[in-house]
Formats: C-alpha cells, structure tokens, sequence
C-alpha cells in the first residue's frame, strides 16, 4: 500500500516530484535500487504505472534525475565559494555539501550501487560532476593570473584529483564515517584543497621557480 501518510500536507506535488519523493523514502527503508520495482515505486507514490512512464523512460532515467538533484544542490553550495573567502570558508563548504548528502545519503548509496553495473549512470554521475571540475579551473585561472597559485599547475590534472577524489573521499566518509567527525573531516579536505593546489608553496615540486 502506499505511505499516503508520509506524503507532505499542504498542496500536493506533481506526479513527478511524487514518484521522486516515494522512490528515495523506499530507499530510506532500505530498499535496494537494483531490486526495486516500478509497481513498488508507483504504489508508494500513489500514482498509476502509465503515469510512472510519461515521466521517465525506465529506473535509469528515475536514478539519473535523483542524482541531478542531489548534484545540482551541492553545486549551488560548492560554486559560492570563492578564494577571496579563504580557507576556513572552502571547510564550511564541505560541510554544508557533507549535510547535504548525509540528507540524501540513500539515494548516493543507489548512485554507488547501480554505478558498479551500469555504465550510463557512471557516467552520467561524473558527467554531473565536470560542472565542479569546470568551476575549480575557472577559480584556478583566475588565481594563477593574480599569482597567488603557482603558475605551472597544470589545471585539468588537479582539477581533476581533487575534484573526484574529494567526492569519492565525501561519499567513503558519509557511508562509514561518524557523523561526530564531520567538521573534523570537512576541515582537513578544505585545507588539502588550500595548501595543496590554492596556496601550494612556490619552493615546492611542481610549484612555481
């Protein structure tokens, strides 16, 4: 039967937001994504299965919205950092994007889960994931023509690294890490990101003569 107890008074969501809201609430009960079926999802959401398809094509195109979701509102916190605000600032965001997907933690758990298998939400995945790289080569430019970055950090390389390891870091941490230690574990990635790329000493290898 579905939850309609669980469902938010007030004005009811759209279809789409319904299916949404009942797919990650089952995942929060603990329901495997793989295992997960479309009637199951229909009927916590109270919707028909035709009205389940006129709103995504399959499980796939369900997950890949959860997760542009997920993606969209870390990178409204991450991209409001800047290096003006200095180092303290880029830990506050990795802790704010932390409680995000402490929030959402269900739902990256299926992105990890069905990303081992199928290829088109791993890429999709870290497709979402090239707007943080992007934005992490913008602010580097910027800082290397200020000369406050070493000038011959190759960009996309680090970019690279300490974009996806700092996901692949949040997400081991949010899975296995307690909870108590977020600001601890926020705090040492923040200053990884500062004194390793945006303030990495001139005098050391691959930092500017």
């Amino acid at each position: 039967m579905p939850s309609i107890t669980r469902r938010r008074a007030g004005r009811p969501a759209s279809a789409e937001a319904d299916i949404l809201a009942a797919t990650e609430r089952l995942l929060i009960d603990g329901a495997s994504f793989t295992e997960l079926g479309i009637q199951q999802v229909c009927a916590e959401a109270g919707v028909a299965r035709s009205t389940f398809y006129i709103h995504f094509r399959d499980k796939t195109d369900l997950l890949m919205r959860l997760a542009a979701g997920l993606t969209r509102t870390s990178f409204t916190i991450a991209s409001a950092w800047e290096p003006k605000d200095g180092v303290d600032a880029v830990a506050d965001a990795f802790l704010q994007v932390v409680a995000i997907y402490r929030e959402h933690a269900a739902v990256l758990r299926a992105i990890t889960e069905v990303a081992t298998y199928d290829r088109t939400v791993r890429d999709y995945w870290y497709e979402r994931l090239g707007q943080f790289t992007d934005n992490t080569i913008r602010l580097l430019r910027q800082e290397q023509e200020a000369g406050r970055t070493p000038a011959d950090i190759d960009l996309p390389s680090v970019a690279r690294i300490i974009v996806k390891g700092g996901e692949r870091a949040i997400v081991d941490h949010v899975a296995d890490g307690d909870p108590a230690d977020d600001a601890t574990f926020c705090r040492e990635l923040g200053r990884t990101w500062w004194y390793g790329v945006y303030r990495r000493p001139a005098d050391q290898p691959g930092g500017s003569s």
